[in-house]
């Protein structure tokens, strides 16, 4: 009911009175009655009508539950169920850790995540499950496995195969619009990938921050008029390439580089973000989304 009220006062308030859209969405504790819709983009949106994940299944856990973050559309849970099914499959692996996928509402959240908004975007762990019947307790204890060194420059002795073919059949589902992980297993798949098998590799994208679990970001799905569909890449445009090509190494030379020494810039106002977004920011559907019971 206060997040009912909160929302409906909003239109009434004056755009600077407003309080952060990331309380708003991180206060709402169950999903909207809506159909599930994706609402705007991933990292400036919301999600009506979503549904929880299982919390466990044959071949899943969903991990981290008191946080509340494990709602998704429907093509995410059937995605999420297909690949922890392969995922038994591997081996030394009985299926899938899952980590955040969305709010009960999308939107903002209230820590740890600039996307995961509309219902689309979920976290895998990289830690083969060897039992799947955690307790919730025991999910909230039990963290997730680095597969890089301390310097992020390769690959360490936690990276397997299976990883390898766990990614492999994750970005080559044609839900999936991308997957990011840290640069050092991106530059290992490229090198072990054969040729003639080597185009799912496009989807896999480097990214600071993701050493214990890879991001797996699916499409729009058909008739869903109101989701951003994500912008494509300059390689996507040229030529569709497997980005293996000489700008990788850059994850691990320059870019590890300004992060340890940032360089010197103007000072700037600083953009708008995740973290400070108002419900002006985002789609006006959002309001809507909160509104609903």
């Amino acid at each position: 009911m206060r997040l009912l009220l909160a929302a409906l006062c909003l239109a009434a308030l004056p755009a600077g009175a407003e309080p952060l859209a990331r309380e708003l969405f991180g206060a709402a504790k169950t999903p909207s009655h809506q159909q599930p819709t994706p609402v705007g983009s991933y990292a400036r949106g919301c999600a009506a009508g979503l549904q929880p994940m299982p919390e466990s299944g044959p071949t899943w856990q969903m991990m981290r539950l008191n946080r509340n973050r494990y709602y998704g559309q429907p093509v995410m849970l059937s995605y999420l169920q297909d690949l922890s099914r392969y995922a038994a499959t591997l081996p030394g692996w009985q299926g899938l850790y899952i980590g955040d996928i969305s709010q009960p509402r999308g939107g903002p959240m209230t820590g740890g995540h600039a996307s995961h908004q509309i219902g689309l975007d979920a976290d895998i762990w990289m830690l083969p499950p060897k039992r799947l019947n955690l307790s919730r307790a025991e999910r909230e204890k039990i963290s997730s496995i680095p597969i890089r060194t301390a310097d992020q420059t390769r690959i360490n002795g936690n990276w397997t195969p299976a990883h390898m073919a766990l990614m492999k059949a994750a970005a080559s589902d044609p839900r999936t619009e991308r997957i990011f992980v840290a640069a050092a297993a991106k530059i290992a798949m490229c090198n072990a990938a054969p040729r003639g098998d080597r185009a799912w590799l496009q989807k896999i994208r480097p990214i600071y921050g993701h050493e214990t679990h890879f991001h797996v970001r699916l499409k729009c799905p058909p008739g869903s008029p109101l989701c951003e569909v994500q912008k494509p890449t300059v390689a996507e445009l040229s030529n569709g390439g497997d980005g293996c090509d000489d700008t990788l190494n850059w994850w691990v030379t320059t870019y590890l580089d300004e992060l340890r020494n940032p360089p010197k810039r103007p000072a700037a106002p600083a953009p708008k973000t995740a973290r400070t977004y108002t419900l002006s920011d985002l789609p006006a559907e959002c309001r809507s989304v909160l509104a609903s019971r």
